[in-house]
């Protein structure tokens, strides 16, 4: 009768010649090439993932999305017809609202409400996954090819306006920023416009050249469907906090 053949144990890697990782002697994990977060904006350091803090109700807040490039170009009208699309998809929303907005080359910057901070941070990531689809949609008709994947870069930069003079500036920032960008030249012999056609500044009554009145909507013009304000601040509390934008304002950084 033959005997069974006894089993030989394996020992672990490193120990009885076995192949091993370069720099990890475990062969398990270590640095690989590919491996980690994808960087997405060349020099510009991605938000850092931690918990986010405590929403206050009674203060809006000014929220940045930023796309990636290859995404293209957001001032065209078919970027717009989709963020519009979207914006549209929340009007439903009780518990959080864009007061304003306006759409550059590669971000976008919102003034939203919320009532707490899950109601602020559903609201910014059902419109980020609404215009995503939409904005995939019009870059895969404009090229020809389809296009899925990733539209906005990373976590979005959320800052809650306390105070009258930080809201007043946050106005004129968010609704003149095409001005801080260089957008606003117009051609040669051509008359410069005085509202953004990207923001929704054409619903704003606080200009400091309209004294209270709105703009009338051209013809051809599509708002954006923004919320009316319920805070303190957004409401009329920003005019303590200086004079009233001016539609030719060319706001400076926000501090």
């Amino acid at each position: 009768m033959m005997r069974a053949r006894r089993a030989k144990q394996l020992g672990l890697p490193g120990t009885d010649g076995a192949p091993q990782r370069a720099g990890n002697p475990t062969g398990h994990g270590g640095k690989r090439a590919g491996a980690g977060r994808k960087r997405t904006l060349r020099g510009r350091p991605r938000g850092k993932h931690r918990v986010r803090p405590f929403h206050d109700r009674r203060l809006p807040v000014h929220v940045v999305l930023r796309v990636t490039r290859q995404v293209g170009r957001l001032r065209r009208p078919q970027a717009y017809a989709a963020v519009r699309a979207a914006m549209i998809a929340l009007v439903g929303r009780a518990e959080f609202r864009v007061v304003h907005l306006s759409i550059q080359r590669h971000h976008i910057h919102l003034l939203c409400e919320a009532d707490d901070r899950r109601a602020l941070a559903n609201g910014v990531r059902a419109l980020c996954i609404s215009a995503a689809k939409r904005l995939n949609r019009a870059v895969t008709i404009a090229g020809g090819v389809p296009r899925t994947g990733r539209v906005f870069t990373d976590r979005y930069h959320a800052t809650s306006l306390t105070r009258p003079r930080q809201a007043r500036h946050a106005l004129a920032y968010v609704l003149n920023n095409w001005r801080r960008h260089r957008e606003d030249h117009a051609g040669l012999g051509q008359r410069r416009a005085p509202l953004d056609r990207y923001a929704s500044g054409v619903a704003f009554a606080g200009w400091a050249e309209r004294d209270g009145v709105p703009f009338a909507w051209p013809k051809d013009f599509e708002p954006m469907p923004t919320a009316a304000p319920q805070t303190w601040l957004m409401q009329g509390g920003w005019k303590r906090g200086g004079p009233a934008p001016s539609l030719w304002e060319r706001p400076g950084p926000l501090v």
